[in-house]
């Protein structure tokens, strides 16, 4: 199975009708009610939008939702990748031009992105999980267990770093296919993120953190401290690592987002 064949079969354990959408390049896997309150769901990198199959279609019985695959990214879009902070806030403000005061879900660099836009630009609602570079940054350990992979991807590579971080925790097997089989394919790197200053988060809009108490991405208990002084309301996920969000957990996902 090549990647795009996997991509289709995680897309469609969504179980819900699925509309494709080009907006300016991007692709945007949409469900639910179109007149719904609209929700978006940013990936965290290398993820791809199927990675929403367990939230997604739950989401959809009572909003319209919008899972884009990033620019520059494994996935369908074409628009180009961004290169500056700038971009990643134009682009986003072009997939949500068209949406009346959505509520955005980011995991991980997806969480740093709609952060980075909240801070730029009016957002109702905000959730982040376990977010990257938004508070803190990544443990050393972290990043030298990541390195072979990113500099010598192969699919085995990919699957022991993730089933390092998860700790044990069944990783559905289609989604971490999928994923090792995005590693493989042309990308470009990712903006670097900056990490917003304290008197920058003065501004967050209503926001929720989901701090993943067993990340081994980075220390959770940081996080969960940064991220309340800024004024968000913080929810700890206690079994949860970095990697397991948000194909795992999903009750408890959906029990934490500001609907």
């Amino acid at each position: 199975m090549n990647f795009q064949e996997a991509y289709d079969a995680l897309l469609s354990r969504w179980g819900v009708p699925v509309e494709h959408l080009d907006v300016a390049g991007t692709h945007v896997n949409s469900c639910g009610p179109a007149d719904a309150p609209p929700v978006v769901l940013l990936s965290g990198h290398g993820a791809t939008a199927p990675v929403w199959f367990q939230v997604a279609p739950r989401l959809a019985q009572n909003h319209r939702v919008y899972a884009p695959d990033l620019p520059g990214d494994a996935g369908r879009s074409t628009a180009p990748p961004p290169r500056t902070v700038a971009d990643v806030t134009n682009w986003l403000s072009g997939v949500l031009k068209s949406l009346d005061d959505p509520l955005i879900v980011g995991h991980s660099y997806g969480a740093w992105m709609a952060l980075a836009y909240a801070l730029q630009a009016p957002v109702a609602k905000l959730a982040l999980l376990d977010p990257t570079d938004c508070f803190s940054g990544l443990r050393p350990g972290y990043v030298a267990r990541a390195l072979p992979m990113m500099l010598k991807p192969t699919q085995a590579r990919y699957e022991s770093f993730i089933r390092w971080e998860t700790q044990g925790l069944p990783v559905d097997r289609d989604w971490l296919h999928l994923a090792a089989l995005g590693s493989l394919e042309p990308t470009t790197r990712p903006v670097r993120p900056r990490r917003p200053k304290p008197e920058e988060l003065r501004s967050l809009p209503p926001t929720v953190v989901v701090v993943a108490d067993r990340s081994k991405a980075h220390d959770p208990q940081v996080i969960a401290q940064r991220a309340r002084a800024a004024g968000a309301t913080v929810v700890h996920l206690p079994d949860a690592t970095h990697h397991s969000l948000p194909e795992l957990h999903a009750d408890e996902l959906l029990a934490a987002l500001p609907l």
